[in-house]
């Protein structure tokens, strides 16, 4: 059976949203969230350009624009009634 990596990596991104926080004010912020995910998916979400690099001693990761707004469109359809 093989697994369809994009699946995962959705699931991937909308679990970072439920760990997300942002960092600084209205003006200008980030999004973070913790990065304790299968490094290969972080990997790939990384490439896709949703998220900053995970490599580092940080244990978070910035989400871009697009990957904040697709980690909770992802939250709500995959978790959400």
């Amino acid at each position: 059976m093989e697994p369809n990596l994009d699946k995962i990596d959705a699931a991937v991104l909308a679990l970072l949203h439920l760990t997300s926080f942002r960092e600084g004010n209205r003006a200008f912020h980030i999004t973070r969230a913790w990065k304790g995910h299968d490094w290969d998916a972080l990997g790939r979400l990384h490439k896709k350009g949703l998220i900053g690099d995970p490599v580092g001693k940080a244990k978070s990761v910035v989400l871009t624009e697009e990957g904040a707004r697709r980690a909770e469109e992802l939250f709500a359809e995959l978790f959400c009634e």
